[in-house]
């Protein structure tokens, strides 16, 4: 069955979809081609909107009508741009684990942390625990006749460690 146009005593077919109202794309109606012409001629969006709301919409549209952050310092900008990126809840890659990526969110110290035990930011616990007990068969002082060198990295690796340690159990 073929939909009629729903313009005023028109009895042709509506093939072509015109908005009811301007803030909801799900309702429609049907418009043959000269009426959707005529239509699409006199429709303006911004109607009954006033300067700023049309200046605020256009910003807003530039990303995509999401929320943003400002990026007050450089260290911070990275932090804030993943954060988006777990906080999109248009893409469905995030959507089933949102709340454990959420716990995933580390501070600065924790950073240096991974860097400090070699380890990608975020890896499970399990892992971590697996690494460092590497790291200290190769870093301890009686594997290293004593040396100064490595049992200065053994302090820094044990710190970093207890660091994680701690942030783990608080996210956990």
């Amino acid at each position: 069955m073929k939909n009629i146009c729903d313009w005023n005593n028109c009895k042709e077919i509506g093939e072509f979809k015109a908005p009811k109202e301007k803030d909801n794309s799900k309702d429609y109606r049907l418009l043959c081609i000269n009426h959707i012409k005529e239509f699409n001629k006199s429709w303006n969006y911004f109607s009954g909107m006033n300067e700023e709301e049309i200046i605020n919409f256009l910003k807003s549209d530039v990303t995509w009508h999401k929320p943003t952050q400002s990026f007050t310092s450089s260290d911070n900008f990275f932090k804030v741009l993943w954060q988006n990126v777990l906080n999109d809840k248009n893409d469905i890659k995030f959507q089933k684990d949102s709340l454990e990526r959420k716990k995933l969110i580390f501070d600065h110290n924790d950073i240096k942390s991974f860097q400090v035990l070699g380890v990608p930011v975020g890896l499970k616990w399990t892992e971590i625990k697996i690494k460092f007990k590497k790291l200290v068969k190769i870093f301890h002082p009686d594997m290293n006749a004593g040396d100064k060198k490595h049992e200065e990295k053994l302090k820094l690796i044990t710190l970093a460690y207890t660091q994680l340690k701690k942030t783990y159990r608080v996210k956990n």
